[in-house]
């Protein structure tokens, strides 16, 4: 094995600037020889950095020698990290070794430069002994006798043996030595390292370094309980997504003391980066059918300086549509963290709405109360009480309901993208028991969206994207109800290539309304083409129902078209094109434009 001291390229530079050397561009080639599989060779390749410069630029002859000169550390590493501890390395600059070039000698120009590494045999596993591990902790099963020998394996077993004892609130577990020998005569690795773990600590006290404008002792209530618990990495970063998840702070992070206080307890320093306090927002969408909808929020992060949050939100839709006309609403909202528990929050809300819909036309008050809470990272749930006025003019008739309402929901979200998502699920639960005041009927209502993603291939260019909606209304009938709780299809959030809310009970006859239950189902196949751009193809159906349970007696309709996405980096621009293809409720095309994947 032959192995070369490197000098940094700064070094080169620095002397080269001193000795007053030519650092003029230089067009150069390169050759590059490994005696290894395609596999390998592309690892090496990849981490050359003379391969790096040879991208078209024109690096000075200081650059080039010095990145010839940091190869064969950086080929040597990559070689050790597949199991390769024979090999030998020749980095040739115009014909001499680049080791052998001084830095203060740097040529005026140089032409070519040739990489030529010899890999040698792989080496595997014999001897191995990572100890002492923590109960229940357990080394990759890559770390085996006979398996390949990739220093990384080593190193991620290392790892994992120190994980495992801070897991078990040693907190200071350290590799004590370790030890590697090669066997070059039967290219096999022993490997010994030893775990010094430390005394079990328990956590002692928070200061909160940088905090900004929250308070110091919110900012400890919603961090959570930490003082005097068993120390724990999960413990410490429960506390930061908490803090993060208020949204009042772009940083967080904790640090431990270098060393153990009074009765093996280890104190913690919280430092906190602060996010605008206030921000605003808009969005807008386009559909051929609906018109356009425009969208536009204010929010202050901290406005009682306990990481409060309170969003105001106002929306136009319908503009210039065939969607009945234009619908409009102002809402606020009001969220304090960590309230009754560090894992909830509570919530006082408001809207104010009036709807132009094909059908009908209707106005609404609604305010409740609620907490939500954050069962794990994926889970969250949400529980509360609310009360709702409408009023409600349909076929010339109007109407008036009061409701007490006690809404509960549960959101399982597992997506890798909540806007361009890839893989994962999502699902959504909603349980709405509402109780009729003066003589209104009472019930509930049912909603569920449930989603998969499933991407295929080596470069995920191929996404599968399925989604199923259903709603239900229970103990209540047609005309026993607000017009605008009853279920419809058409439109982008439903049946794309449909027009919006076609899909009613008895249409055509003088009393077309919408049903107490919607099943509704999606499927998209997404793919890359090039660059930030995508294709989407997609097909929609939807059923709505006058019984509990959508059946076969049912309308039914089904719209299917063509997309085009391009990433923007904070979310896909979305372009669908859409025409009917079951059902007699559409014709034509429909044209849907927003921000985000369809679902």
């Amino acid at each position: 094995m032959h192995f070369f001291k490197a000098y940094s390229g700064q070094a080169m530079v620095a002397a080269a600037m001193l000795f007053g050397i030519s650092t003029s561009a230089t067009a150069f080639e390169t050759r590059f020889r490994v005696s290894g599989g395609e596999t390998l060779q592309a690892q090496l390749r990849a981490s050359s950095r003379v391969m790096a410069l040879d991208t078209g630029t024109d690096p000075t002859s200081q650059d080039i020698l010095a990145a010839a000169r940091a190869d064969y550390r950086q080929l040597l590493t990559t070689l050790y990290r597949q199991g390769y501890y024979g090999g030998s390395i020749r980095i040739l600059v115009d014909g001499r070794e680049a080791a052998s070039l001084s830095p203060l000698d740097v040529p005026v120009r140089i032409s070519t430069v040739e990489i030529s590494v010899q890999t040698g045999l792989p080496f595997s596993f014999a001897e191995l002994r990572i100890a002492p591990l923590a109960p229940g902790s357990a080394l990759p099963g890559e770390l085996a006798r006979g398996a390949p020998a990739r220093a990384d394996v080593i190193t991620a077993a290392s790892q994992a043996a120190l994980t495992g004892w801070r897991d078990a609130s040693h907190a200071k577990a350290r590799i004590a030595s370790q030890r590697i020998t090669a066997d070059h005569r039967n290219q096999t690795l022993d490997a010994e390292v030893n775990i010094a773990p430390g005394p079990a600590v328990s956590f002692g006290a928070v200061t909160v370094v940088t905090a900004g404008a929250v308070r110091t002792d919110r900012v400890l209530d919603i961090a959570g309980p930490i003082t005097g618990e068993a120390f724990s990495p999960a413990t410490i970063e429960r506390a930061a997504a908490r803090l993060r998840r208020t949204g009042a702070f772009n940083s967080v992070a904790f640090s431990e003391a270098e060393k153990l206080g009074a009765g093996e307890t280890l104190d913690l320093s919280l430092s906190l980066v602060e996010a605008p306090k206030r921000r605003f927002g808009f969005g807008a969408e386009l559909s051929s059918a609906e018109g356009v909808a425009l969208n536009g929020f204010w929010m202050h992060r901290n406005l009682l300086g306990g990481a409060e949050r309170l969003r105001l939100e106002g929306e136009i839709k319908g503009i210039a549509g065939d969607s009945g006309g234009e619908d409009y609403s102002i809402s606020a909202r009001f969220d304090r963290p960590a309230t009754l528990w560090n894992d909830t929050a509570l919530y006082i809300s408001g809207e104010i709405a009036h709807l132009e819909e094909p059908g009908f036309t209707s106005d609404n008050m609604e305010t409740g109360i609620g907490l939500n809470a954050w069962i794990s990272d994926q889970l969250q749930a949400s529980a509360g009480i609310s009360f709702r006025y409408s009023e409600v003019t349909e076929s010339g008739t109007q109407q008036s309901f009061s409701h007490l309402m006690f809404p509960l929901s549960a959101t399982l979200d597992r997506r890798d993208n909540r806007l361009d998502a890839r893989s994962g699920s999502y699902a959504s639960l909603e349980a709405i028991p509402f109780a009729g005041l003066n003589g209104v009927a009472s019930g509930a209502r049912l909603n569920a969206d449930l989603r998969l993603y499933r991407s295929l291939g080596d470069a995920q260019r191929f996404t599968l994207a399925g989604r199923f909606q259903y709603g239900t209304i229970l103990g209540a009938g047609i005309d026993e109800v607000p017009a605008d709780w009853l279920y419809f299809s058409g439109g982008g959030g439903t049946v794309r290539g449909q027009p919006y809310q076609s899909l009613v009970l008895d249409p055509g006859g003088s009393s077309e309304s919408g049903g107490r239950s919607y099943a509704g189902l999606s499927g998209e196949i997404r793919a890359g083409i090039r660059g930030n751009f995508s294709a989407v193809g997609f097909l929609d159906a939807g059923v709505v129902d006058q019984d509990l349970i959508p059946s076969s007696g049912g309308e039914f309709h089904a719209g299917a078209g063509l997309g085009l996405r391009y990433d923007t980096g904070f979310g896909p621009l979305r372009l669908d094109l859409a025409a009917p293809v079951a059902g007699d409720t559409g014709a034509g095309v429909q044209l849907y434009i927003g921000i985000g994947q369809a679902f």
